[in-house]
């Protein structure tokens, strides 16, 4: 389930939360065919509440299933958000939406793991990306001697106009 938190039961004391958000419930839409989110988001967090806002610390884990963007080849990748830390106002524009005491942490927990999705997700550092091969229409014509499709371009073509 999301994560909310009763304001009441900060009055007391601080809060001290672990556990899961799902993935449905964490919806994310990464709108991104390399990046998918494969497993629940975990949480080990510390809730605060100060005069008008929370604040929230702890770590953030979430794994997810991505593609390399140079050889296709799949890989896991962890986000890990260790020392994490929110302020969560609960008064003015950016403030959170209470509903019967309640306010949804989920919200900004989501956009910071956002943040820490790769922009372009590689499975080595040093990935080459795929293996060039050779078309079987290059062969044939590098073969006969006459000029291979390489080395014709629309330069080439381009430099035979005259103006």
């Amino acid at each position: 389930m999301s994560l909310r938190v009763n304001l009441r039961h900060l009055e007391a004391h601080n809060l001290k939360l672990q556990g899961e958000v799902t993935i449905g419930e964490l919806d994310i839409d990464t709108r991104d065919e390399m990046i998918q989110v494969a497993t629940p988001l975990e949480y080990d967090l510390e809730v605060e509440k100060l005069e008008h806002s929370l604040l929230l610390e702890g770590d953030l884990r979430l794994g997810l299933h991505c593609k390399c963007v140079r050889c296709l080849k799949e890989f896991d990748f962890p986000v890990e958000l260790k020392n994490w830390r929110s302020h969560v106002a609960l008064q003015g524009e950016e403030a959170a939406p209470v509903m019967n005491d309640l306010v949804d942490l989920t919200p900004f927990m989501r956009e910071d793991i956002l943040l820490a999705f790769p922009q372009h997700p590689l499975c080595e550092r040093e990935c080459r990306g795929l293996p060039k091969q050779e078309s079987g229409k290059a062969k044939a014509s590098s073969s006969g001697g006459g000029p291979t499709e390489a080395s014709s371009s629309a330069w080439a073509e381009l430099n035979k106009l005259k103006f």
